[in-house]
This record gives C-alpha cells, sequence and structure tokens, in this order.
C-alpha cells in the first residue's frame, strides 16, 4: 500500500513545525517540503523534496509503499551523477546503479531510494570533470581528486540519515557495495539490518573505475567474476517493466 493522504498531510505539517539542531558536524538540518504521487517505467512512487538549512541544494526521496514506522526497509542512498544519471555516461556505473535500485525497489513491498545533491563523490560538477581530465593522462579516480586537493570520497551522510528519521523508518536494508557509507551512517544513528549487494557488469570503459573502486576504495565488488561485459549501446536495464 502507498502512503495514504492522511499520513502525506501528516509528513508536510511536520515539514513545516520541524527544527532541531541539525545532524553530523555541519549540523545540517532538512525537512520535508512537497510530496507527489510519481509513475515510473520502474513502479509507482512518491517523491518527496526537501529543504535543508545549509546551501540551496534540494535531496530527493523517491518512496514506494509505505515506509512510516517500518523496520527492514530496503534504502538506496544515491549520490547525483549528472553525466551518468542523466546523459548515460560509460565512465562510471551511476545510472545502472541508479535503475537497478528502483527497479528492485519497484518490484518490493517497500522501498526508499534517496537522491543526494553530492555530485563527483561530494567534490561537485565542475572538479569532477577536472578529474576526469586527469583520469585522460592516466590517473585513477583516487589518484585525480588526491591530485585537486580531496580526498578519494567527501561525501558524508548526514543528510540521508536526517531523511530516512523525517520518513519515521526505523532500520534499513541498504543497498550499496560500500562499507564506508554503511558505518558513516550508522554513526548518523541508521540502524543498518542488512546490505543488500548491488554489482554492476562493467562495459570496456569503467573497467578500471571499478577496480580501483575495490581495490583503494573498499567497495564489495568481485572484479574478476563480474559477469559479461555490457557493451556500448546496451540498455537492459530500462528495458525492465513497470512493477504492478
Amino acid at each position: 500500500m502507498p502512503l495514504s493522504h492522511m499520513q502525506i498531510r501528516e509528513l508536510l505539517d511536520e515539514g513545516r513545525k520541524h527544527e532541531c539542531e541539525g545532524y553530523g558536524a555541519q549540523r545540517v538540518c532538512v525537512s520535508i517540503a512537497a510530496i507527489a504521487d510519481l509513475p515510473s517505467r520502474f513502479g509507482d512512487f512518491h517523491v518527496i523534496s526537501y529543504y535543508n538549512n545549509l546551501d540551496d541544494k534540494e535531496h530527493a526521496a523517491f518512496v514506494h509503499g509505505d515506509v512510516c514506522e517500518q523496520e527492514n526497509v530496503p534504502v538506496r542512498v544515491h549520490s547525483e551523477c549528472l553525466t551518468g544519471d542523466a546523459i548515460g555516461s560509460l565512465r562510471c556505473d551511476c545510472r545502472d546503479q541508479l535503475e537497478t535500485s528502483l527497479a528492485k525497489l519497484g518490484h518490493m513491498e517497500t522501498g526508499v531510494l534517496l537522491y543526494l545533491r553530492q555530485e563527483g563523490r561530494g567534490i561537485g560538477l565542475t572538479n569532477k570533470i577536472r578529474a576526469y581530465g586527469l583520469q585522460d593522462y592516466g590517473y585513477d579516480t583516487v589518484q585525480a581528486n588526491v591530485e585537486l586537493g580531496f580526498q578519494d570520497d567527501e561525501r558524508d551522510y548526514s543528510v540521508a540519515a536526517h531523511m530516512l528519521d523525517s520518513l519515521h523508518v526505523k532500520s534499513v536494508a541498504l543497498l550499496t557495495n560500500n562499507p564506508r557509507k554503511i558505518e558513516d551512517i550508522k554513526e548518523h544513528g541508521v540502524v543498518v539490518t542488512e546490505r543488500i549487494p548491488l554489482v554492476i557488469p562493467p562495459n570496456e570503459y569503467n573497467r578500471a573505475y571499478l577496480e580501483t573502486k575495490a581495490a583503494k576504495s573498499g567497495h564489495l565488488i568481485d572484479i574478476e567474476d563480474p559477469g559479461p561485459l555490457i557493451e556500448q549501446g546496451d540498455r537492459p536495464i530500462s528495458e525492465v517493466s513497470p512493477a504492478r
């Protein structure tokens, strides 16, 4: 069952009244600003937009089913990737992870995808393109970020924790290959009951990227036997039919 009209009204009312000391080192506070139905090729969702007190970034949750006060809710925390999510870049696996997650969640009883405005692992779009430029000259993704003066991953998940709290989610089953993400989210008070793997087969352009994720960033990816290479132009995920 989806969120009821009564639940939506209550969540919106809580958002209007919400005040807190904030989450994480930057004390960021997010609150629900708007909710609407969102039928999609992956199933029926509610889209929820969030206001935050730190900057002008608008984060979003895509909610399938009634997740309020529920335990073991399948959750994907997805950081924005303009080049991958919108343009279909083959240099990363972001779009495939996004679409695979939505397809999985759309066929489950409940699920949430949090879309965080953390482009380029938190370094921003322009710096991500600068990092791409360095990679064109032989740097891997970690080396490129460090060369630009950043850590290999600058993302913070305090916003994600606050968003889940605003939805009254009691515990989550996290769709991820990234142990750091699990630990960061736990540190912000989210109960993670299990990890659901989200391994995407490589293509000819992102194999080195995925190898670096596994070797240097600790992602739980088996590059030795990841399944068949995805050929350029193949779009198996987008052909998934909507949940009924």
